[in-house]
């Protein structure tokens, strides 16, 4: 099955975007390296990296007959959600039902016993959000509760009262609220950071802009907008800091900008919003300020770069560093995109966006050419 996508020619601001169709390819040295997207156009996503076990950092295998009771598990099960701090990559495993770190300087996995249950267990972990501080926050939607771990991952403290949540599945930070996405209640619930009581409720079980649908994940940027993945009505809708609905991003159905099954979102700083979908096994990518389709990458299969019922998505700037060796000499990588797969042999996929800075591709059309022996 060949990937498509629509192509981001020159992200940064001062570049132009257009859209067309399109094969990503192998680079030509290395078979196994896939650019997102092909020429005509310049590549502006790599795929790096699969990351499923301690292996895939370089680590040697560890007989698991010496492991003890309580050890973390040195491989990732079922991937639902991500996040990252400088050298690590925390993972939501809702098979193993705890919160897995991968760790960058040393190469290993570890993970955060939740010490307000029994041993390390939650009983269903689902979205997490990490703060600059490091400070876990983790929507456990059997419990009804957002877990809060420490910078040193010890328990801190837990919201939740009795009927404040049915079923939390994600949650986002931005200064003192906490945004809990509720599939249940169809809507977010702002609570106060300090207090733990809701302040704000937005959204309500509806069809309307500014109602949701089984809502399922949320995220908010750094200027406390609002992005919630409206999930049964196939759509993406942004709100203002206020909670004021201001648009929507997707439609429901099978072609370019439309989504099936929306699941985990994030955005970058130019103003990317990146949309996994798991029933069409891509990510989307659209523009923030006009909604248009700008890419999509990925694609069911086997081969490098594709995935199998993906869910969580993130962005990061912190770890870039660590993944320069399987960056090719020709592209200048500007951050990661981390995309976790539920089901298939690869459970994190690596991608990192970027800008070709080599010589013009073969193929590259007379324009591209020119534009590239200007620079």
């Amino acid at each position: 099955m060949l990937l498509i996508s629509v192509v981001i020619f020159g992200c940064a601001a001062h570049e132009k975007m257009t859209k067309t169709v399109i094969d990503p390819i192998p680079v030509p040295e290395k078979a196994e390296t896939v650019f997102y997207p092909m020429p005509p156009q310049k590549p502006r996503l790599q795929f790096l990296l699969s990351i499923t076990s301690e292996e895939d950092l370089g680590k040697k295998t560890v007989n698991p007959s010496s492991f003890k009771q309580g050890d973390s598990p040195k491989k990732i099960a079922k991937a639902y959600d991500i996040e990252a701090v400088q050298g690590k990559i925390y993972i939501s495993d809702i098979n193993y039902k705890i919160i897995s770190i991968v760790d960058l300087e040393k190469k290993e996995f570890t993970h955060i016993k939740n010490s307000s249950y029994t041993g390390r267990y939650f009983p269903t972990p689902a979205g997490i959000w990490v703060t600059e501080n490091d400070y876990k926050y983790v929507a456990d939607f059997k419990k009804k509760q957002i877990v809060v771990f420490d910078n040193n991952n010890n328990f801190f403290r837990h919201y939740g009262e009795d009927g404040q949540f049915d079923k939390p599945v994600d949650t986002a930070v931005f200064e003192n609220k906490i945004y809990v996405c509720d599939m249940n209640k169809h809507m977010v619930i702002v609570i106060d950071k300090d207090s733990g009581k809701t302040i704000q409720k937005i959204g309500g079980i509806g069809k309307k802009e500014g109602t949701f649908y089984k809502p399922s994940h949320v995220i908010v940027d750094k200027q406390g907008y609002l992005y919630v993945n409206d999930s049964f009505n196939f759509r993406v809708q942004k709100f203002d800091p206020n909670g004021n609905f201001l648009k929507k991003f997707g439609f429901p159905g099978d072609t370019l900008g439309a989504f099936a099954r929306p699941k985990g979102l994030d955005i970058d700083r130019e103003g990317h919003l990146y949309v996994v979908d798991s029933a069409f096994e891509n990510v989307q990518v659209f523009d923030d300020k006009t909604t248009d389709l700008l890419l999509f990458f990925g694609g069911f299969g086997t081969a490098p770069g594709s995935m199998f019922l993906p869910s969580g998505l993130h962005i990061d700037y912190h770890n870039v560093r660590y993944f320069k060796e399987y960056v090719d000499k020709n592209f200048s990588l500007k951050y990661l995109v981390y995309v976790s797969n539920m089901w298939g042999a690869r459970k994190l996929n690596v991608y990192g966006f970027g800008e070709w800075i080599g010589a013009p591709l073969p193929d590259m059309g007379e324009k591209e050419m020119e534009d590239k022996g200007k620079k």
